[in-house]
């Protein structure tokens, strides 16, 4: 199915904490004009959440970063979310990927891209060591009137 862009939104903030809670707020702002229901907008932002909290922990450990963040809706229903920084890099996608491995010591749970998986239609990440690391979330938004409200 082709998927035609109806709208999008670009965001660029630091990778300090404070703005993960932002970055989660303007993205389920965005997403509201398709109607979701309450448990996909909250899927949504837990997703995004775990997105940007990895781009602050490991991407950036031991300074701040840039983090952008582009939301594209789709006249499908579909919302790409796409959440990239400049930072170290993963070195193997596959062993990050895997549930309680982390980077980050023990105060981590190692449980950011089961998360993202859990609640997302499709997860995609690309990465390359001392270049940075895009994740990719995607969801179909059902919603509660089934599709875009005002697609233009």
């Amino acid at each position: 199915m082709k998927h035609n862009s109806v709208n999008q939104i670009k965001l660029e903030l630091e990778s300090r904490s404070v703005n993960e809670s932002f970055a989660r707020a303007v993205v389920a702002a965005f997403a509201a004009q398709l109607d979701p229901t309450v448990e996909e907008l909250s899927d949504i932002k837990t997703a995004v959440s775990e997105a940007v909290t990895n781009c602050i922990v490991h991407a950036y450990p031991n300074n701040c970063g840039r983090v952008w963040i582009t939301v594209i809706i789709h006249d499908s229903g579909l919302v790409r979310i796409r959440v990239r920084d400049k930072g170290c890099g993963i070195p193997d996608i596959t062993k990050a990927r895997e549930p309680l491995f982390t980077t980050a010591g023990e105060e981590r749970s190692g449980l950011g891209f089961a998360v993202m998986e859990s609640f997302m239609d499709r997860v995609h990440v690309r990465s390359a060591v001392g270049v940075g690391t895009t994740v990719t979330l995607e969801k179909t938004i059902r919603g509660r009137s089934g599709g875009l409200n005002d697609a233009g």
